[in-house]
This record gives structure tokens, C-alpha cells and sequence, in this order.
């Protein structure tokens, strides 16, 4: 009685460590699995010439990316992008350099003022104001990741806001942008809002 059990829990933890391999692969690569297997740094996208670059997984840390004294970030996570974005794009290094995604998001700024540790200008979802291409966008934490997200908005058209990104599933993401009762909400729960550079 006891080998058909273990069997069976043998075959069902083989199956559970595939399946685990197979999503690990396909969510941090952006696509189905290949039988290339990408290393950290690994090219992926671009938006405005600033490259999005493959993690590995999404805990991974390849060391810190330090410009000229500037902390960028911790290597191919994605507020390393969204700065190394705003550096190479604007040449803007935010006076307080430091913190997880979320941290970007200053919930004590109201809605179009200055967020003196980023800045940058801060919106609220929902804002007065729209969001914009170069926009980056912060994601509030959540049960899998307490340390929430940044995007950089690519394209804001038909309705939706595309956003590029660095570290998560697939390097693109679409969100529906609605107008209601005069202001703009980007329909994703966990987007408290976008920094914009004037």
C-alpha cells in the first residue's frame, strides 16, 4: 500500500518541478521556453535606445549599477531600468537615489506637485492629468512582491498605455486609460500613480 503512495508523490513532485522550471523560464524570458537559455544581461527590448535587459529570475542581483557616483540600481531589476532610462534619456539623476519601486511613489505629494526626493513631477491614478510617453509608472507592492514595480510608459493611444519594462514576464504590458468625471485612471489596481520629468 505504501509504494503506490510513494510513487505517486514521486511522479506528482516530478511533475510539479517541470511545470515550476518550465514557468520560471517562460515568465522571466518573455516568451515559451528555447532551447537557448538567456544569461543575466542578455538584451531583450529597447525603448529610445535605452536597453531592457534579461534577470534571469526575478530575484536574481547582478551587482550594482553605479554611473559617475550615481546609484542606478541593483543590476536588471526594474528600477534599474526606469533610472537608467530617465539618466540616459532626460540625463536626470534623482536627488534621493535609493528605495524598492514603490518607494518612487510619494503618497504625501498631491496630485501634479513636485516629488522632491525623485524630482519629478507626481501623479495620481486617478490624475487631472494623462499619462505620458517617458512617464514612469509605480506599481504598489503586493502578496508576491512587497516591493512593488516601475514601468516606463512607451506609447498612450486608443485608449490604452503601453508600458516597457525590466524584470517581470513579458517586457510589454497594456493597460485601458479611462477619462471619468475629468480624470484619468489607468485601469490596474496596484498603479498608485506616474512621475513625469518637466
Amino acid at each position: 500500500m505504501r509504494r503506490p503512495l510513494l510513487i505517486a508523490f514521486v511522479l506528482l513532485l516530478g511533475a510539479a518541478t517541470a511545470w515550476w522550471l518550465w514557468a520560471d523560464r517562460y515568465l522571466n524570458c518573455g516568451g515559451p521556453p528555447t532551447r537557448i537559455a538567456l544569461r543575466p544581461g542578455a538584451p531583450l527590448d529597447s525603448l529610445h535606445g535605452v536597453i531592457v535587459y534579461h534577470n534571469g529570475s526575478m530575484s536574481n542581483v547582478s551587482g550594482r549599477n553605479v554611473v559617475d557616483g550615481y546609484n542606478v540600481g541593483l543590476r536588471y531589476q526594474c528600477v534599474e531600468f526606469v533610472k537608467r532610462y530617465y539618466l540616459e534619456r532626460y540625463g536626470h539623476r534623482m536627488p534621493n537615489s535609493y528605495g524598492h519601486a514603490k518607494d518612487l511613489f510619494n503618497p504625501a505629494v498631491k496630485d501634479g506637485e513636485l516629488n522632491s526626493d525623485r524630482g519629478l513631477r507626481q501623479y495620481t491614478n486617478p490624475s487631472a492629468e494623462a499619462p505620458e510617453v517617458g512617464d514612469l509608472v509605480v506599481f504598489d507592492g503586493w502578496r508576491g512582491n512587497p516591493y512593488g514595480h516601475v514601468a516606463i510608459v512607451s506609447a498612450v493611444e486608443h485608449g490604452e498605455v503601453e508600458v516597457v519594462q525590466q524584470n517581470t514576464g513579458s517586457t510589454r504590458a497594456t493597460y485601458d486609460l479611462d477619462l471619468v468625471d475629468g480624470r484619468w485612471r489607468v485601469d490596474e489596481r496596484r498603479i498608485l500613480g506616474w512621475l513625469r520629468k518637466r
